[in-house]
């Protein structure tokens, strides 16, 4: 059986056994028909990939060598099937991958799942089904591949979803009370996403839910450094709004604490005797 993995380094695997190539244009032509698995690719589209705006005469022969070095490391392998997997058809190639083959695609059904969980009100079996969809994820997609346009509009694409899966799993875990567990993930995040302001609010919400009103404010300070200094604006609304939240709560706090009162005063008021010079 073969498997395919996008998550990370480009990885081909039959029956457990690495068969991935190792030519980089060969690599380059593998992805995009991972990439677009199941449907009809292009020569052109190929051909733009590996050469840009600038093809090489020998273009279209080049690229029909690495299909025919693709077709003898992986074209005949088993996948449950006596079809080719990887088959001409106008006006291009079309790579057969069966189902739950390639990671990306079990990973964007799982995605959806997760995002279905929390919406009907089920965020513990959402936070669950999210963490399997983001633990097919070891590095940067396609993270051993040249990258050249359309390698890289997936890429992006691929890094938004898994954005998309984390930001879906906090909320998950927030509803379900985890404040405390996300903070040092959250900490991570906005170090390694300075600009998401979504990401520094659950931050920020996160230390305020555990007490941490300090630490919240100097988040926010943070932030609003970082908006200010490297692109000129001032946190969103939402932002403020939580900042606005973390000052009333401590306010409110402060008003229920009991006043003490100077020793004296209380002596009086219980009806005991003071000192008289």
């Amino acid at each position: 059986m073969l498997e395919f993995k996008v998550l990370g380094a480009l990885e081909v695997l039959h029956d457990g056994r690495h068969c991935t190539p190792t030519p980089p244009k060969v690599l380059r032509v593998l992805a995009v028909l991972l990439l677009r698995a199941n449907r009809v690719v292009p020569v052109e589209t190929l051909i733009e990939e590996l050469w840009g705006d600038s093809p090489a005469r020998t273009a279209i022969t080049t690229t029909q060598t690495y299909i025919y070095q693709l077709r003898k490391l992986i074209g005949r392998r088993s996948t449950g099937s006596t079809e080719e997997i990887l088959v001409t058809k106008w006006p291009g190639y079309l790579l057969r991958v069966p189902e739950g083959s390639l990671d990306a695609e079990v990973f964007d059904r799982l995605l959806a799942r997760g995002r279905a969980e929390l919406d009907e009100g089920r965020p513990e079996q959402a936070a669950e089904t999210l963490r399997e969809a983001l633990a097919f994820w070891t590095d940067s997609p396609l993270a051993n591949v040249p990258q050249g346009r359309i390698l890289a509009a997936y890429a992006s694409s691929l890094e938004e979803q898994r954005m998309r899966a984390i930001e879906l799993r906090i909320r998950a875990d927030s509803q379900l009370g985890r404040h405390a567990e996300l903070i040092g993930e959250l900490r991570d995040l906005v170090v390694e996403h300075p600009f998401n302001e979504w990401l520094h609010g659950q931050l920020i919400s996160a230390l305020n839910q555990v007490g941490r009103r300090s630490d919240a404010l100097r988040a926010y300070q943070s932030v609003r450094s970082t908006l200010h200094k490297e692109l000129g604006l001032e946190p969103s609304a939402q932002l403020q709004r939580l900042q606005h939240e973390v000052l009333v709560n401590g306010q409110r706090e402060l008003a229920h604490v009991p006043q003490r009162q100077p020793a004296g005063q209380g002596a009086v008021r219980r009806g005991l005797p003071t000192s008289h010079n």
